[in-house]
């Protein structure tokens, strides 16, 4: 039985390739490739064709899965909405989620994150909702999200092989203004032994860990700066800004003392691929009107 299926027609200029080559372009995982071979579920212009044959423009290829390796995500719907959509397509969603709202349950049952918000916004169109990956509960920005589990092993892919790129704006402290005008901070990040809620600069048993930074305007004892993420751990912007000594506006874990109402890091930029194409999105999301002040 069929659980899911995908129809794409090559465009005109596509360049005839193998069917093996063509989902592998597609980023299309192993295991997905293995199912849609031994159970001859990828057609071409309605009929099964072999990996080693080629596929031309204008054909129509259809996927059909009736394995998916991919786990089921279940959440508690709730019918708030509080982020607003970027972006939308048959296989994913991109929303601006706001700051003070967790992307995802931590315990079975759990309600009231944006995942339970989005999974019911994608249950009126019979959908689920599949993280792909997540934001701080304290930021706000662009969050990607799949609307079918075949599509999720194309975007991690996309995040693996860093063909997906995430930006976002941060407003620092910088009240000598000696904050090098661009920078990488390549330090390893492991969970803080003293709070495990925490996160902190380890170089025995961090994870490797890379920002790259460039300073976009200064005011008074503030710096502006757009940052883009090599790898995503977790906090990982806030704990290299504070690590280096200018720490995030309104951060209440590494930078207790400062009294922003709220923590000045935003996703403001998501560059992908769509996928099943060639076609390169950049998706924006308004940066807030916290932001406002340090801009201007």
């Amino acid at each position: 039985m069929i659980i899911y299926q995908k129809k794409v027609t090559l465009e005109t200029d596509f360049s005839p390739m193998s069917v093996r080559g063509l989902l592998n372009h597609w980023l299309v995982p192993q295991k997905m490739q293995h199912f849609l071979r031994i159970n001859r579920e990828i057609l071409v212009n309605g009929q099964y064709r072999a990996f080693n044959r080629n596929v031309e423009p204008g054909d129509e290829i259809t996927l059909n899965f009736s394995e998916v390796s991919v786990k089921v995500q279940n959440y508690e719907l709730d019918a708030t909405q509080s982020f607003s959509v970027l972006f939308e397509s048959d296989d994913l969603l991109i929303v601006n989620k706001p700051a003070g709202i967790k992307t995802h349950p931590n315990r079975p049952g759990e309600n009231g994150t944006l995942m339970n918000q989005v999974a019911f916004y994608l249950a009126q169109q019979g959908k689920k909702a599949y993280m792909v990956h997540r934001i701080d509960e304290a930021t706000s920005g662009v969050l990607l999200i799949g609307k079918t589990p075949i599509v999720i092993g194309i975007l991690n892919r996309q995040l693996s092989q860093k063909k997906m790129a995430r930006q976002y704006i941060a407003i620092v402290n910088d009240p000598e203004h000696e904050l090098a005008e661009h920078a990488t901070i390549n330090s390893p990040i492991g969970i803080d032994p003293e709070n495990d809620r925490q996160r902190c600069v380890d170089y025995i048993n961090g994870l490797s860990a890379i920002t790259h930074y460039r300073v976009l305007s200064r005011k008074g004892a503030t710096a502006v700066l757009a940052v883009d993420l090599e790898t995503g751990r977790t906090h990982q912007i806030r704990v290299h800004l504070a690590s280096i000594g200018h720490p995030i506006l309104g951060d209440p874990l590494y930078n207790p003392t400062d009294t922003t109402p709220r923590l000045l890091l935003h996703g403001q930029t998501l560059r992908y691929t769509e996928p099943y194409t060639d076609q390169p999105r950049t998706v924006t999301a308004p940066v807030p009107d916290a932001f406002e002040p340090y801009l201007s």
